[in-house]
Parts: structure tokens; sequence; C-alpha cells
């Protein structure tokens, strides 16, 4: 009994962390719409400000406590409600990417200012124990629980028995109506968000003693919040504190099975995400709160370059492709990488910006393919093109697996729902037998084609180019077909597709499918260049940084996949050595501005959509022109000036 209580007392400790993280997260959620993938970085900011605060300084920690918790928190909330103001009638892939840009700014800050190493951080807690039933138990223990049922009630207390929560339960919904009542619909946003930003930052300092400061740990603490915020259905703070409590018990007891079987290693860390998973997937449809707050307004069209200019651009790009071995030199590898990250990215933006699918697992899927491909290329010895195609087809199944939370699921859920995916394949699959074993990396090695040694850098540069060419052409084909006149309509209403007759069920297996193959093939391709294959280059991480990298590299598709390619990973190695740790912090910088940018143009549409239909209803346009005049918009100027012309 008393080997029990050890790791129920443990798990309420870390538990109501984690439920205090979940409860900030949701009353943000609540109250604008915005589910906040930085909340983790937050508490990372609130932990490193405390330590520099105590540590450094020598500030009493109760002074650094309050500086970094009341006063930075709230500094910080004000910064994210500016975001998610301007995030308010942006599409869901829009307000990822923004929120991204903010976690991957701040962690790089964290990495560049104290480095990725863990930093050990004293509890500031009692550390005096008493005994209860044979386990002893710190006092320090028994604060943080009583702080975080603390200020979970209060919150409780504050959102549903005043009228500021009233307020705020309503600001979400129509911000408009609520300032008939009386109340700034700004400053009641402003109060949640400073309230969400002290409660990370609360957090992430009674959490830091344990797991240590560390910029990636700290920022992953956002993931045992989603865990906790699920159980609460992302909108009762009573049960998302109790759902950290159940994730924070389970996870310890589970510590103790993990012991003793070593396939169930990855089990603790993976129970926030089983949880994430399980509960979005067995949610009725319509039941999570801001599943149908935002529609998708397209205001740009596919259109193909014109063939004159088509050939211009493949001709131009032929001569870089040629010259490329001779002018780089030792710096081919480089080159070969960024070939495969070309395929990476065709494979994402057929989802995400063809059919507006938000995928956090990509990475996952290019590990099982890059996995599958050392298993028959290496062990099995089959010739290297059938290996190739062999491994994007292992990722098929995987991908079909994806599409089940995309068939149930949309934006914000479906984000969540795959970087759940991904984080589970990442803890419980990548070191098993199944794909990378217990080892650093499975060799790859280059066999030979017929009459071409795959050995030389050269001639592999140019394999590997050819399967891009190749993956793009059929990307321009499936993009110019009736499936990719599907795909846009899927982005843009499911609902229409659904009324003519076309299966959004099948459409979704069949684009998720072919998105998993193009991307088992970009792990073989990686694979081969780096001749291994291991778990560390296909992190969850890494699929949160390529959906940044893919929104800053431009609107159309294959351009933008190029240009991701080369910013992931040719610019690193033209940087000056001193520059190169600040690259994260001016990808998020710049994915945040550009999400922002972008969330403005939709504001502008949706808003010219609202004027014009109303217009129409006062003997002006009639509702169909008002709406193809709304649709024509390329550019927030041209609707700025549409709106203009309406009022």
């Amino acid at each position: 009994m008393s080997q029990f209580l050890v790791y129920v007392v443990i798990g309420i400790t870390s538990g109501s962390v984690y439920g205090l993280t979940g409860v900030g997260l949701v009353l943000t959620y609540r109250t604008s719409g915005v589910l906040n993938f930085a909340h983790g970085t937050m508490a990372t900011a609130g932990s490193y400000l405390f330590y520099e605060l105590w540590v450094r300084a020598g500030l009493p920690w109760p002074v650094a406590a309050f500086l970094a918790v009341v006063v930075f928190g709230a500094v910080l909330g004000l910064g994210m409600e500016r975001v998610a103001r301007r995030l308010a009638a942006a599409p869901p892939e829009v307000v990822v990417v923004a929120t991204v840009g903010v976690l991957l700014a701040i962690t790089g800050i964290a990495t560049v200012r104290y480095t990725a190493a863990t930093l050990t951080l004293a509890s500031f807690l009692p550390t005096s124990s008493f005994e209860v039933g044979g386990v002893f138990v710190t006092w320090g223990q028994v604060i943080v629980v009583l702080v975080g049922i603390a200020v979970s009630a209060a919150m409780t207390y504050v959102l549903s028995h005043t009228r500021l929560g009233t307020a705020m339960r309503g600001v979400v919904d129509d911000p408009d109506l609520l300032e008939l009542t009386g109340f700034d619909a700004m400053r009641v946003r402003r109060v949640a968000w400073m309230l969400g930003g002290s409660v990370a930052c609360l957090g992430g300092v009674l959490i830091a003693p344990s797991i240590g400061l560390n910029p990636q740990l700290l920022t992953y603490l956002v993931v045992q919040a989603f865990g906790a915020a699920a159980i609460g259905r992302f909108k009762s703070l009573p049960w998302t504190f109790v759902g950290g409590w159940i994730i924070g018990v389970v996870a310890a007891y589970g510590g103790k099975y993990a012991n003793q079987y070593p396939v169930l290693l990855g089990l603790p860390a993976s129970v926030p995400f089983v949880a994430l998973f399980v509960v979005l997937l067995a949610a009725k449809p319509g039941s999570l709160p801001g599943a149908t707050l935002r529609k998708r307004i397209t205001t740009e069209r596919f259109a193909p370059l014109p063939p004159r200019a088509t050939a211009v651009l493949v001709a131009v790009g032929a001569g870089l492709v040629a010259a490329v071995p001779g002018l780089v030199g030792p710096k081919l590898p480089v080159f070969i990488s960024s070939a495969g990250f070309v395929v990476v990215f065709l494979s994402l933006g057929l989802l995400v910006k063809t059919a507006g699918q938000v995928s956090l697992c990509h990475g996952a899927l290019v590990a099982v393919g890059a996995a599958s491909f050392a298993r028959f290329s290496t062990d099995l010895h089959l010739p290297w093109p059938v290996a190739v195609l062999a491994a994007g087809l292992v990722t098929v199944p995987v991908g079909a697996v994806v599409a089940i939370p995309a068939i149930r699921l949309s934006g914000i859920y479906l984000a969540l729902a795959t970087f759940a995916f991904g984080l589970l394949m990442e803890n419980l699959v990548y070191r098993s037998f199944l794909l990378f074993g217990t080892g650093p990396a499975r060799p790859v090695d280059r066999p030979a084609l017929p009459g071409l040694d795959l050995g030389s850098d050269k001639a592999y540069f140019y394999v590997a180019v050819g399967v891009a060419v190749a993956t793009a052409v059929v990307v321009a084909a499936v993009q110019r077909s009736r499936l990719g006149r599907i795909l846009r309509g899927l982005a843009d209403s499911p609902l229409a597709l659904e009324t003519f007759g076309t299966g959004v069920t099948t459409t979704l297996v069949l684009l998720f499918c072919l998105s998993a193959f193009f991307a088992g093939v970009a792990g073989a391709i990686l694979a081969t260049g780096t001749r291994g294959a291991g778990p560390a280059d296909y992190a969850s991480f890494n699929s949160l940084l390529w959906i940044a990298i893919l929104a800053i590299s431009g609107g159309r598709l294959l351009s933008s996949s190029v240009i991701a390619a080369l910013l992931l990973a040719v610019l690193p190695q033209y940087l000056p050595a001193g520059v190169v740790p600040y690259q994260p912090i001016a990808f998020g910088v710049i994915a945040l501005a550009a999400a922002l940018a972008s969330a403005n143009r939709f504001d502008l549409v949706a808003r010219v959509h609202g004027d014009l239909a109303g217009s129409a209803r006062v003997g002006a346009p009639s509702p169909v022109a008002a709406r193809r005049s709304a649709d024509g918009l390329r550019s927030p100027v041209a609707a700025r000036r549409a709106l203009e012309g309406v009022r």
C-alpha cells in the first residue's frame, strides 16, 4: 500500500502543475478562441526569469516569484492578447503558425541565452517532510498541491460566479453584443490573457525544481496542459485540473512498469498524449468549444504559371542544378539533404496549402519511411529504387491512421490530435524494434544503380534531385486534376462537397495516404544522403518547425517547398557561426509576422463578405454578385478598397 501511495503523492504533485497550466490554457481559449501552442514557452520564460532574479540577482525568492509570475506573466499575457486579437478571423492553420512562431522565438532565445543543457534549480519550497501511511511527504509538495487547488478554484469561481467571468465567457462569441452591456470587450480579453500568462509562469516556476531548466522540456509542458484540457473538454476548469491529477498519477504509476519492461519506457511520458488523442477521437462532433468558430475564406485560387514562364523556370533550374556540384564543393551533402526536404515540404504542403488540413505529425511519417528504407536496403538488400518505393508504401497505412482524426476533427483540434500522434510515435515506437531500435541510428548503405555508383555524392545528388523533380511533377498534376479541385474545395467547404455528392471521408483518406507516401519517399532520400537514420533526426519538434518554415516561404506550393528546403538545410551552412543559433528565433519571428499578415487579409475579406452581403439586402448588388466580388479579391489592398467602396 505504501508503495502505491508513493506514486500517488508524486503524481498528484506533478499533476497539480499540469492541471494548473491546463487551467490557464483553457481560460485563454474560452475567452479568445485561440488555442495557444506557445503556452508552455510562457512557462519557460517565467521560470528562466525566476532563475535570473533568485539565483543570479540574489533577490528573495518570494520577490523573484512575484516579479516572474504576476508582473512578467501579465506582460506576456498582454503581448499574446494582441496576437490573439489579430487572429480572431483567421483559419486554424494561420493560428497554429502564429503561436508556433512565438514558441520557436521564445525557445530560441532561451537556448541562445542558456544553451540547450539542463540547469539545476534548487527547491525554494520547504524540504522538511512528514509521514503519511508509511510515505514521506515534503511540505513543498503540499504547498504545490494547495497552490494548484487554490488558483484553479479561484479561476473557476471568477469564471462562473462573477460578472467579469460572464463577460469572459461571452466575449469570444459576440464581442459587439457584450459591449452593449457596458463591458469593454478588449479589456475583458486583456484581463483573461493576463491571468492566463500569470498561471503559465506559475506552473513553470513550480515545476522547474523537479525537472530542471531546459528550453524544450519546459516548452513541452504545454503538452501535459493539452492532455489535462482535453479531459476537461477544453471548457471545464475543475475537470481540467482533475485531468492534470489523472495524468500525473497514471504517468507516475506507469513508471513502475516501465522500469520492469523496457518496451514501455516511453509510456509514462506518453500518458498526456494518449489522453489527448483518445478524448479528441471520442468526442461527439460539435461538442468541443470553438469547433465551428472559424470559417475558411479563400482569397487565392490555384493558377498555374503560363507555359513560357514554366519553360524558363525549368531551364534556369536545370542549369543551376547542373552547376551546383562544381560550385559548392564539400558542402554538396547539404544540397542532397535539401533535395530530400523538398519532397518533405511538397508532401506537407499538399495537406496544409492545398487542402487546409493542419498536420503536426509529419516528422513521424518521414521517420517511418527512413527506418523502413534502412531495413529494405541494408538488411534485405533490395535494389535502391524498389526500397524507396517500398518505404513510401509502408508509410501509406500510417497516413491512413492519421486520416482517422481528420475524418472526425478539423481545424485546431486536428492539429492537436496529429501532434499527439506524432509524440506517441516518438515516445513509444521510435525506439522499438519496429523502427530504429535502441541504437543511435540505423546504418544505410548507398547501393549502386546500373551504370551509376550512388556512393559518389555527385551522382547521388542528381538522383535525389530527380526524385524531388518527379515528386513535384506528380504534385503539380494532382493540383491541375479534378482531385486538386476537390482538395481546394475541401479547404473551402467540406459541407459543399458533400452536398454535390463528393465523399469527404474518401477524399481525406486518399489525401493523407498520398501525403504519407511522399513523406516515406522523403525519409528514404534523407536516410540515403546521410547514410543513416536515427530517432533524433525526426523529433516531433521538427514538425512544428517545418510548418512554420513552409508558411513563410510563399503561397505557391511548388516554389515554397523549394524555398523552405533551402532555408532549412542550406542557409545555415552559409551563415557565420555566431548567427546560426539565432536561426530558430528568426524563423519564429518571421512565421509570426507572416501569420499576422495573413490573418489581416482574412479579416479584411471577411468584412467585405459581410458588408457586401449587407448592401445586397438593401438594394445594392445581388448576393451572388457580392460574393463573387469578394471572392475575386487577391490582396489586402483590394479588400480594403472594396470595403471602403461599400461603406
